[in-house]
């Protein structure tokens, strides 16, 4: 989505917002005074340990760990719950069954889909799950899913070594490693959950187990892609690559040099099979002006002369590159400038990435930035996001999504941001509309997506199941059935088998 949108400009101006991070410290008791305590927040408190804390409405803790990037998916909860061990969460967990309360699960609070990861019960918030554990034996990290991928990777980069996460900086580990995970590294080494070796999960009976394609294979299918559906992973242990330097950084065109920006793009994809390149295009309508910023990426500290020539010798208003860190990378496209708006992603495959098809894109960035003004549009962005075909080849056993891994797809990520709920119905409208239209669009030019799965992350509300996960729902409906049958999991949000 739109994380760098005219961030050398101004056009942001009075919308970033608070960022919510799981290392800030508060002197504020855990309880406010004068509130109403519900009775199973104060049974969660009184029967987990002390390390673990229960807060109430008024404290700062309580406002952090319900605040979520996306306002549409922030809610006021009765208490929020911080726990620090699994055996705290396995309890927490037998509580809210027993009394049928509902409960979100918050990793990085990235979730734009209201009451996905946020609820009106008991808001669980994972930031105590804070630790890097690396294996240089193993060529591994275990990760704990209260953090942010930006703190993974300053973890890790004094071994020298990285591993495939968020692209942006503020994504939390949880939502990757459970629902897929595009990154710069993806053309390299897969998706996120594609390099995940084992989860530590707790079933919703509470117990504590380590799932892999060894100890439970159907488990580790669902999990990669199937999200709280089976439980609650508090920690995750990844494969790490060795990590030098990159070349890369941010280029934006104006308006009136699109087509520059479009050539270099399409020239791009269609020359593309070095699988340390990657770059990430935004078509953006922001505050009524347009324009396109597109990230470089090489994994290395020099790029080969003439893979991303024609992104330099165009026209642009501005660049940003070099060589740099991989974290220095990340961390200098900062996701919470789009922070505090009302937000909608939708996702369309791409079998080509043209000329002509870039143009569609353009054309509905144009009309619906336009169009949704009114409708309290502040963003408008149409992300182009380009792949190798042999994306998905990087896993042995299957994974939840995609169903089939015969192909891999470039995309189109589609994100709109507004700032009156008034409007809600309305936008949800325009994005699936636009949608529609580009599939369309897509199809005409002779691309075979229109059956492509969307991409769970970032599929709008009211996607059915069927639609992401397509031949898997049954199975995957079998799974949650036998971990499960009391549906315990179900009194949280999100995509439900």
């Amino acid at each position: 989505m739109v994380a760098f949108a005219d961030l050398s400009l101004s056009f942001l101006f009075g919308l970033s917002g608070l960022t919510a991070r799981h290392d800030d410290t508060s002197s504020e008791s855990h309880h406010a005074e004068h509130v109403v305590r519900s009775p199973v927040c104060e049974q969660i408190a009184s029967e987990v340990s002390s390390s673990s804390v229960v807060y109430y409405p008024g404290s700062y803790q309580y406002f952090k760990d319900n605040y979520h990037w996306s306002a549409s998916s922030t809610q006021s909860s009765q208490c929020t719950f911080e726990p620090t061990t699994a055996d705290d969460v396995a309890i927490a967990l037998r509580i809210l069954g027993q009394t049928q309360t509902e409960f979100g699960i918050k990793s990085g609070g990235h979730a734009a889909n209201a009451g996905f990861s946020s609820t009106p019960g008991v808001q669980i918030a994972m930031y105590s799950f804070s630790d890097v554990v690396y294996d240089s034996t193993a060529q591994t990290a275990t990760v704990g899913t209260g953090l942010l991928w930006d703190d993974v990777y300053v973890a890790l980069q004094p071994y020298n070594v990285s591993v495939v996460g968020a692209k942006v900086t503020g994504i939390g580990v949880g939502g990757v490693v459970l629902g897929g995970g595009y990154s710069y590294l993806t053309n390299q080494h897969g998706l996120g959950f594609d390099n995940v070796v084992s989860f530590e999960l707790v079933l919703p009976n509470g117990t504590v187990t380590d799932v892999s394609d060894s100890t439970n294979p159907d488990l580790f299918f669902a999990l990669r892609g199937g999200f709280n559906n089976f439980g609650i992973v508090t920690r995750v242990t990844v494969k790490t690559y060795p990590q030098s330097l990159v070349w890369g950084g941010r280029i934006s065109y104006s308006h009136d040099q699109w087509d520059g920006a479009t050539a270099a793009i399409a020239h791009y994809a269609a020359n593309l099979t070095d699988t340390k390149a990657s770059i990430y295009n935004t078509y953006n309508y922001v505050a009524g002006v347009a324009e396109e910023s597109t990230i470089l990426f090489y994994d290395a500290p020099i790029r080969p002369y003439d893979i991303f020539e024609d992104f330099l010798t165009a026209p642009h208003i501005e660049a940003d590159i070099g060589t740099r860190s991989y974290v220095n990378l990340v961390q200098s496209l900062p996701l919470n400038v789009t922070s505090n708006l009302r937000s909608v992603f939708h996702w369309i495959a791409m079998e080509e990435v043209t000329v002509p098809a870039l143009d569609m894109i353009a054309n509905e960035t144009l009309f619906w930035g336009a169009a949704l003004e009114e409708a309290s549009a502040k963003i408008i962005s149409y992300d182009v996001d380009i792949y190798v075909p042999t994306l998905y080849d990087h896993v042995a056993s299957p994974t939840a999504y995609p169903a089939s891994r015969a192909k891999g797809y470039s995309f189109i990520e589609v994100y709109y941001g507004w700032s009156d709920a008034q409007f809600d119905d309305v936008i949800f409208q325009a994005v699936n509309a636009s949608a529609q239209h580009m599939i369309q669009a897509l199809t005409d030019l002779g691309q075979d997506i229109a059956d492509v799965p969307v991409y769970p992350n970032n599929a709008p509300p009211n996607t059915t199941l069927e639609r992401m996960y397509g031949v898997n729902v049954p199975r995957l409906q079998e799974i949650k059935k036998a971990v499960d049958p009391e549906n315990i999991m179900g009194l949280s949000g999100g995509w439900k088998f």
